[in-house]
């Protein structure tokens, strides 16, 4: 943890943000040695952030001795390098339990899942993440997503809130959005409130997010394939339009539509990505499931696919994987 705000150390990354798959071993338990190994090696490739056991990390599997492992573990392989953001949720009771658990395992923030399985009104929303900002002197994003949708006046009401400093949007409604975005600018001025674009594959909207002014996103493909979102990530924030359109029309519209084909895919296919990278960070835990052997194959070929779709002077060298050994590594 530095000393450092948090909203100031992600207002203008270089690289995209990285949400870590959790690694267990051949028994289901925690594999620490594997996640760190990924985590650093995210790092190294070129990650602004970690977000560690998050969605894609699978808080909702992680009991809290877990979880609190796991932020040590990502704490202690990025050495303050980038910044680490943990997942926090379910309740408010709970919540809170999770924040603080991430704050003496040393994180830098906190992103702050939908509250478990009630679809609460609007006031409700507001006391929840209030009173969640207020338990640790984490900075904290707000997600939202499925039973957390928010009002443009509600984010008004919790940018005012002490230590929230963003919104991660996972719920893709863009005219909302621009109407959020609009609402913070014309009556929070001069407040640093931070948007994230965090739907699924972040990429195929990106062009649509960076038209309203949001380019910050979660790229769950840098867990995989560092190299390609790498390349994305800078054609993106240059303008280079040629590259960001050959990549997605030839590796992200793809992807998105074999991610489509199994549930938890969002998941379970970026770990099965990560596997083929060389790096065994072992099975997703229930209720999630593995994806179809077929769809692992199709994976492979749509990986070295968008490989060779990269500019030369952009591809990392060897083309490295989640563990920097190269996509061959685990075949």
């Amino acid at each position: 943890m530095t000393s450092a705000p948090l909203a100031a150390r992600l207002t203008r990354v270089a690289g995209p943000l990285f949400f870590p798959v959790t690694a267990y071993g051949p028994d289901g338990a925690l594999d620490l040695g594997a996640f760190r190994a990924h985590v650093g090696a995210g790092v190294e490739a070129g990650a602004a952030a970690v977000f560690a056991c998050c969605g894609t990390g699978e808080f909702h599997a992680l009991t809290p001795e877990e979880f609190r492992a796991c932020v040590a573990a990502a704490v202690e392989e990025t050495a303050g390098r980038v910044p680490v953001v943990a997942a926090t949720g379910y309740g408010t009771a709970l919540a809170v339990e999770y924040a603080r658990i991430a704050e003496e395992a040393g994180a830098d923030g906190l992103l702050a899942m939908p509250p478990y399985l009630v679809v609460a009104g609007q006031e409700g929303l507001v006391r929840h993440y209030t009173a969640l900002a207020a338990a640790t002197s984490l900075d904290t994003i707000v997600y939202q997503r499925d039973n957390a949708i928010f009002t443009p006046a509600t984010i008004v009401e919790l940018a005012g809130v002490e230590r929230i400093i963003g919104l991660k949007d996972g719920y893709g409604d863009l005219d909302l959005t621009q109407r959020t975005v609009s609402a913070v600018r014309s009556e929070r001025p001069g407040r640093e409130f931070l948007f994230f674009n965090g739907l699924p594959t972040a990429e195929l909207t990106g062009l649509a997010y960076r038209g309203i002014g949001i380019t910050l996103y979660s790229s769950a493909v840098f867990a995989f394939a560092p190299d390609i979102a790498l390349a994305f990530h800078r054609a993106l924030t240059t303008g280079d339009d040629e590259t960001v359109n050959r990549l997605l029309d030839g590796f992200y519209v793809p992807l998105v539509e074999l991610r489509n084909q199994g549930r938890g895919y969002a998941v379970s296919l970026v770990k099965a990505g990560v596997r083929l990278g060389g790096l065994d960070v072992g099975e997703v835990r229930p209720p999630l499931s593995e994806p179809h052997p077929d769809h692992v194959k199709a994976l492979a070929v749509l990986i070295e696919r968008g490989r060779a779709l990269l500019p030369e002077d952009t591809a990392l060298s060897g083309g490295s994987g989640a563990d920097g050994r190269g996509a061959e590594a685990g075949r």
